[in-house]
């Protein structure tokens, strides 16, 4: 099967430091992919790489058979890429219902679809459209997730990008939120997971990635490496 992000070589630094070093990376389509590995090892650069946030300065980035190498955000959007940050990044001065809009935005023209999708999201996150004309600066950490999360959805995009969904939430949430995520999946969306919660994510995926200092040191089936030793000495605790 022809991989529908294809991630060659892929080289990004910040000014004069090498952040990766040549990474190569496939996700296939309905495939959920965990990228893990130390906080620096290059994690969320090669997200924001992907999504045109970070610039490359070598290699490619294939995605549907294009070549988006340093394509700028909005054309990696418009081309089906969807990537919620480490960090959320709602809009907090906008009410949930408005976020949801926003995800929308590039299909907007298509009323039935944007209905569908809300309703998709509504199924997925109960809690959002009970909250739906708060501004999402009274949201909780995990109803704030839950929004990312959402908002994404509503794009109708052929690939997921997060990055560290579970960060700061209590355990109980975490595993909400891979509940869901799980639920994604079965659904047939393709995801690129950048998570610390190695166990989880490992638990989630179907293939892993692990970056060390910006280079890939290990791959493989995730219940492969979720039994690793080394993996488990590193990132499991065990």
């Amino acid at each position: 099967m022809k991989a529908l992000l294809d991630v060659r070589e892929l080289v990004v630094r910040y000014g004069d430091i090498p952040v990766l070093h040549g990474i190569s990376l496939e996700v296939q389509p309905g495939e959920v992919v965990a990228l893990i590995g130390p906080n620096g090892a290059g994690k969320t650069t090669t997200l924001r790489a992907i999504s045109g946030l970070a610039r490359a300065s070598g290699g490619a980035i294939i995605f549907d058979g294009h070549d988006i190498t340093n394509a700028p955000a909005h054309e990696t959007v418009r081309a089906g890429i969807t990537h919620v940050p480490e960090g959320r990044g709602i809009f907090t001065n906008l009410s949930v219902g408005e976020n949801l809009e926003l995800g929308a935005y590039m299909r907007r023209a298509d009323a039935d679809a944007v209905a569908q999708a809300r309703e998709r999201v509504f199924r997925l996150f109960p809690r959002l459209k009970e909250r739906l004309n708060q501004p999402g600066a009274t949201l909780s950490g995990g109803e704030q997730q839950m929004l990312a999360l959402g908002r994404a959805l509503m794009t109708g995009g052929k690939m997921l990008l997060t990055d560290e969904p579970s960060m700061g939430l209590a355990p109980v949430l975490v595993d909400q939120i891979f509940d869901v995520i799980r639920e994604i999946k079965a659904g047939g969306a393709t995801i690129l997971l950048v998570e610390q919660n190695a166990y989880q994510a490992l638990g989630v995926a179907d293939r892993a990635y692990v970056l060390e200092t910006g280079r890939i040191v290990l791959e493989g089936r995730a219940a492969e490496l979720r039994n690793s030793t080394a993996v488990k000495r590193a990132y499991l605790g065990g």
